[in-house]
C-alpha cells in the first residue's frame, strides 16, 4: 500500500480519536481546563514510546505498520507524543542540555508563535 495512503488512513482515525477523547473529557470533567488535550498528549506519548521501543526489541514492526500507527494514527492523535520521544532521544544521544533546549524551546517558540498569530489576525481584522 502507498505510504501516503497508510499515513492518511492512520491520521483519519487518530484525528477522530482525539476529537472523541476531547468531547468525552469536556462532558465528564468540564471545559474550564483542556483535560482532553492533556489526556491525549499523555496517552499518545505513552503509546508512541511503548510502540517504538517494543518495535526495536521483541516486536518487529514493518515499515508500513510504523507509518500507519506511529506516523499516521499517533501523529494525528497528538504531535506532542513525537516531541516528547524525540526530546528523550536527543537528550540520550547528545546530552541533557540539548533535550532540555528542545522541549523548552519548542514550548516557548510555540507559545510565542501562537501569540504572534493571534496579534496578526486581530490586526488584519482591524482590532489592533
Amino acid at each position: 500500500m502507498n505510504r501516503y495512503l497508510l499515513i492518511a488512513v492512520g491520521a483519519a482515525f487518530g484525528a477522530n480519536a482525539r476529537y472523541l477523547v476531547n468531547a468525552w473529557a469536556a462532558n465528564r470533567l468540564g471545559a474550564e481546563f483542556p483535560y482532553g488535550t492533556f489526556i491525549v498528549n499523555v496517552v499518545g506519548s505513552f503509546f508512541l514510546g511503548f510502540l517504538l521501543t517494543l518495535s526495536t526489541g521483541r516486536l518487529q514492526l514493518s515499515p508500513e505498520a510504523r507509518l500507519l500507527f506511529a506516523v499516521g494514527f499517533l501523529g494525528s492523535f497528538t504531535t506532542f507524543s513525537s516531541l516528547t520521544v524525540e526530546t528523550l532521544n536527543l537528550g540520550r544521544e547528545t546530552g541533557f542540555w540539548w533535550g532540555l533546549a528542545n522541549i523548552v524551546g519548542s514550548n516557548v517558540a510555540g507559545l510565542a508563535s501562537a501569540l504572534l498569530g493571534i496579534f496578526l489576525a486581530r490586526w488584519l481584522q482591524g482590532g489592533g
